[in-house]
C-alpha cells in the first residue's frame, strides 16, 4: 500500500504528489508563459484537485511564480503548504549565481514573505550553497529565520550525501531536492540519507525534463498500457512507491497535463512491474 500522506519536518502533513511551479514561468525560468489568466487557473485546480504542497522559487521569474501564487490562493487553506526557496540571483533566461551571505538569504526570504502575503513560509529552501560563504554562515542564517518565525522547516538544494550530513550538525533539515528519477538514480545516497533520518526528498526533474513522456524505455511504455496510463503516470507512481519520503512536485503550465500527472497517484504498481522499472536504473 502507498502511504500518500508525508509529514514534512515529523509534524506537518503533506501530500506527497505535489506542483511545481517552473512550468508557470517562461523558458529559462525567465519572465511569463502563457497568459496569467491560465496560470491562476492551473494554480486554484491543483488545490481543489487536492494538492497540499505548491514548490516554488524567489527566482522563477524572477518573483513572478511567488507572486501568481499569492494572488489565486491567499488567504491559503490550513492544509496547504507554500515551499519557496532563496540563495539564487537570475539575472536573465537560465543565467544565475549564487548569493549565500546571511544579509542577502534574510533578505530574499523576507521579500519572499511579502510575495507570498505571509508571517511564516511552511519550508524555506537553500537553492544553492554558496561556495565562498562558510556553510554555517549560511544555515545559521535560515537558523535565525526560523527562530524568528519566519521559517518553519528549512530545506536543501543540490546537495551531496556528505553535505547533507554537515549541514544535520548544523540544523535539522526537513527536505532535500535533487535530481532523481526512473532513469537518474545519481542521488541514491542521498535518498538514503533521507530515508533513515525522515527527510522529505522532493525530486526534481521527475519526467526527466519531459524525456520519460515521450521515448521512455519500451518497459515503461509495456506497464503504462497495462494500466491505460501514460508513460509519464507511470515514472511518476514508481517514484510514489520507489520510497516513502519521496514527495515528487512535477511543474506544468498545462490544466491537462496537470490532471494526467495528479491522476498518477491512483495508479497501483504490481510487484513485477516494479521490479522491471527498478531494472532501468541500471
Amino acid at each position: 500500500m502507498v502511504d500518500d500522506v508525508f509529514l514534512l519536518g515529523g509534524e506537518l502533513p503533506v501530500r506527497r504528489l505535489g506542483l511545481g511551479t517552473g512550468g508557470l514561468v517562461g523558458p529559462g525560468y525567465w519572465g511569463p508563459r502563457g497568459s496569467r489568466a491560465e496560470a491562476l487557473a492551473l494554480l486554484l485546480t491543483a488545490v481543489e484537485r487536492g494538492v497540499t504542497l505548491i514548490d516554488t522559487a524567489d527566482n522563477y521569474g524572477p518573483d513572478l511564480a511567488e507572486e501568481l501564487i499569492a494572488e489565486a490562493l491567499h488567504p491559503y487553506g490550513e492544509r496547504l503548504v507554500v515551499a519557496t526557496k532563496g540563495g539564487v540571483v537570475r539575472t536573465g533566461p537560465d543565467r544565475w549565481h549564487v548569493a549565500g551571505r546571511p544579509e542577502q538569504l534574510r533578505a530574499m526570504c523576507e521579500a519572499s514573505l511579502r510575495r507570498l502575503r505571509v508571517e511564516s513560509i511552511g519550508l524555506y529552501q537553500l537553492h544553492r550553497f554558496d561556495p565562498e560563504v562558510p556553510l554555517a554562515e549560511q544555515l545559521g542564517a535560515l537558523a535565525e529565520l526560523r527562530s524568528e518565525g519566519k521559517i518553519r522547516h528549512i530545506g536543501l538544494d543540490t546537495v551531496t550525501a556528505e553535505q547533507l550530513r554537515q549541514a544535520l550538525e548544523l540544523v535539522p533539515v526537513a527536505a532535500v531536492q535533487n535530481p532523481y528519477n526512473l532513469m537518474d538514480r545519481s542521488s541514491a545516497e542521498v535518498l538514503a540519507l533521507c530515508e533513515a533520518r525522515g527527510i522529505a526528498f522532493l525530486p526534481y526533474h521527475p519526467l526527466g525534463s519531459g524525456a520519460l513522456t515521450r521515448e521512455s524505455a519500451a518497459a515503461v511504455t509495456a506497464v503504462a498500457a497495462e494500466h491505460r496510463a501514460g508513460p509519464g503516470q507511470i515514472a511518476l507512481a514508481w517514484l510514489l512507491h520507489r520510497s516513502p519520503v519521496l514527495c515528487p512536485t512535477p511543474g506544468t503550465g498545462s490544466l491537462a497535463h496537470l490532471a494526467e500527472n495528479l491522476d498518477a497517484a491512483t495508479v497501483r504498481l504490481t510487484p513485477r512491474e516494479l521490479a522491471v522499472l527498478d531494472a532501468l536504473g541500471g
